[in-house]
């Protein structure tokens, strides 16, 4: 069984002394001020791509088309920087599906380096998931394709590179992907603002460290978190504004930020409901002033508007746990992100509903397969990424029961591939009720243990893994993460195109 907390920490102490100094103490440098930043430009909408359907094999298909490639970019009037996007110079088209349908991505690198287009949050096969060992060499195409068998829900793509992910998602490499019900529901979600761009906006936030002539500039090892920027940028623009229509707004948000936490609220502190969070919809309207989401996360909020007036959507402080000095690890800062302008005249919105869906339960822990994994400076279990051994083999839905421990003095989060899990328990105690609907991300606070709870993907395949990493983009590259592979029996499988034989078992295992 699992140590307990106590003994947990007694015996993880000298790993904590141990933990890499170095960045921890370049991380002490006196951060950098606050750009000031006019806003007046209007917040632009990620365009809508529903794809298209072809039926000439017998069974419909919803195929959409992406090519990753270089561009520039004007974050700063005048001064262009070196950027990637998808389709264009920067981000990516919002794709959007249906529950049920089956569709393909038709992925055409047109970049002078090799990337891959990870599908976060989606439950598919290993071999459509777009890790790190689904390479798409320059110039090449690859046709990932799969069957959506999950609610809806907000969910993102991104490059993958083993070493070079921070760089492709920095420079503009990323966009959201939306499911939607195959039916439109009858009660609750029904309800909510839904009109694309008008009511139900996307918000893809970033930071962004920009040099004197406006490029994007890189900094992973100024401290231990990673790159932090000190300019905001929503959809890809410094001092945007959103024109509000209408009496209540959807705002659908990603921190696509390397390591940057974010606490979301309103200048004057109105209160809003969220609705969802990384996996879908939550169970009811959830009544904030603030949510807090750190790189990958998702939280969809509706905020009502009165005629005329403007408010901003800031990011406060964010609660970084034991972290001390809190600048050093990007706490300490408020930012502005976006000023919302309401029009005189506002078109009426329905009242949010008092229920929003039916969350399934999380597996039952006294017949899942336990695993304790600790994070501990760019290692997980005292072991750094390899692509060669897969750290373990686990069964095609199989309950699982995951003890995530933090033993640094800094923050890391958690992304795990291909499932959508249930946070427990925080040290024991019940997670705030933003983080206890179906999360594929989490946070990870110093010296905290997480408790999680989800079924392995149905999808056998002993060839190809999916990841389990720090979603802190530098950790990411520089090793923290491990594999495995969902498989029928119990023997640890080679990667794909693997040269040397799996390793021994990264997660500490128990069977329940």
């Amino acid at each position: 069984m699992p140590l307990s907390r106590r003994h947990f920490l007694r015996a993880s102490a000298a790993a904590v002394v141990l933990a890499p100094l170095a960045p921890s103490l370049a991380a002490c440098a006196a951060p950098e001020d606050v750009p000031k930043v006019e806003f007046g430009a209007k917040l632009p909408v990620p365009p809508l791509d529903a794809g298209t359907v072809d039926s000439a094999g017998g069974s419909p298909v919803r195929t959409f088309h992406l090519a990753p490639q270089a561009g520039t970019h004007e974050f700063v009037a005048g001064k262009a920087a070196d950027t990637m996007g998808y389709n264009g110079a920067y981000l990516g088209p919002t794709l959007r599906a249906s529950r049920g349908e089956k569709v393909r991505v038709v992925v055409e690198n047109r970049l002078t380096e090799e990337t891959t287009v990870h599908f976060h949050g989606v439950q598919l096969p290993a071999a459509a998931d777009g890790g790190p060992h689904a390479m798409i060499a320059a110039g090449a195409t690859a046709s990932p394709e799969w069957t959506f068998d999950q609610p809806a829900a907000t969910l993102w793509y991104h490059p993958h590179p083993h070493g070079n992910t921070e760089k492709q998602v920095g420079l503009g490499l990323a966009g959201l992907f939306l499911v939607d019900e195959a039916a439109p529901p009858s009660w609750g979600a029904a309800t909510l603002p839904h009109e694309y761009g008008v009511d139900d906006i996307p918000l893809i936030v970033q930071d962004r460290r920009l040099d004197s002539s406006g490029r994007i500039t890189f900094d992973p090892s100024g401290n231990s978190i990673g790159t932090l920027g000190n300019s905001i940028a929503a959809n890809g623009v410094l001092g945007a504004v959103l024109p509000v229509t209408t009496q209540r707004v959807r705002l659908r948000i990603l921190n696509a930020s390397a390591g940057r936490w974010f606490r979301f609220g309103f200048a004057d502190h109105r209160r809003f409901h969220m609705v969802a969070s990384d996996g879908g919809l939550l169970a009811a309207p959830l009544e904030l002033d603030a949510v807090q989401l750190s790189p990958a996360e998702r939280a969809e909020i509706v905020v009502e508007m009165a005629p005329g007036e403007s408010v901003m959507l800031k990011s406060f402080a964010p609660d970084l746990g034991r972290v001390n000095p809190a600048d050093a690890f990007g706490g300490g800062r408020e930012f502005d992100v976006v000023r919302l302008d309401a029009a005189t005249t506002l078109t009426p919105s329905a009242a949010l509903p008092a229920a929003l869906a039916e969350l399934a339960a999380p597996p039952d822990t006294r017949v899942a397969t336990s695993r304790s994994f600790t994070f501990s400076g760019r290692q997980i279990n005292g072991k750094t990424m390899d692509m060669n051994r897969i750290d373990f083999t686990a069964a095609p839905g199989g309950a699982e029961v995951w003890y995530v421990d933090n033993v640094n003095a800094f923050q890391h989060n958690l992304h795990i591939h291909g499932v959508q899990f249930r946070l427990l328990d925080i040290d024991g105690a019940a997670p705030p009720p933003e983080r206890a609907g179906w999360k594929d991300t989490i946070p990870l606070m110093p010296r905290e243990r997480n408790r999680l709870a989800f079924r392995m993907p149905r999808y056998a395949d002993s060839q190809y893994p999916y990841m389990f990493h720090c979603h802190l983009l530098t950790h990411e590259d520089q090793g923290m993460m491990g594999q495995f592979v969902v498989a029928d029996g119990s023997a640890p499988a080679a990667a794909a195109g693997a040269a040397g034989s799996a390793g021994a078992g990264t997660g500490s295992q128990h069977a329940h």
